[in-house]
């Protein structure tokens, strides 16, 4: 039995084709290490995740700030200084006992739901931020009538001890009026 008899240039072929295949795989290699590097240390990506946590705490914090039960005040009244700081926090403990007392006597129960929200500017590295919530607030009242009213809301954020909180809130301007 006799071997088939290999030439110089039959295998030269294969070996080229070999060659070229691998250096083709190491270059798809090395720029696909190079892409992920660049993704995983973008400045741009760690800011949309600051941007996007802020946006979820601010849409939450304001939400809380505007709902209420008069049945679990205390509660309630907790929730919101949780979800402050600064000087909206200590506005918030200062007026505590009058405000409790206030919705003791309506006996209302207020509740909000976060219609949209985005975050108007963000400084990242200042943990200061700003946002435009806009909120559906349905107030019942003892007699169980509901009504429901549409608000746009300015908050800051602080990011304190790593989490952002409220530390102002306050109404957006309507379409038409001045802003000073």
């Amino acid at each position: 039995m006799t071997r088939p008899v290999r030439t110089r240039a039959g295998i030269r072929p294969a070996l080229a084709v070999a060659l070229v295949l691998t250096l083709a795989a190491g270059a798809s290699a090395a720029w696909a290490g190079r892409d992920w590097y660049a993704a995983a240390h973008d400045d741009s990506a760690a800011y949309a995740v600051q941007r996007d946590e802020a946006l979820a705490a601010g849409e939450q914090a304001v939400q809380n700030l505007n709902t209420l039960d008069h049945q679990r005040v205390e509660q309630g009244l907790d929730l919101w200084e949780s979800s402050t700081t600064g000087e909206l926090h200590k506005q918030l403990v200062e007026g505590r006992e009058e405000f409790t007392g206030q919705v003791k006597a309506a006996r209302t129960v207020t509740t909000a739901r976060v219609l949209s929200g985005a975050v108007t500017e963000l400084d990242d590295r200042a943990g200061r931020a700003r946002l435009l919530v806009a909120l559906r607030i349905t107030v019942t009242t003892p007699d169980s009538k509901s009504t429901d009213k549409d608000s746009r809301m300015l908050g800051e954020l602080t990011r304190t001890d790593g989490h952002w909180k409220l530390s102002a809130l306050g109404q957006a301007p309507v379409g038409g009026t001045a802003v000073g």
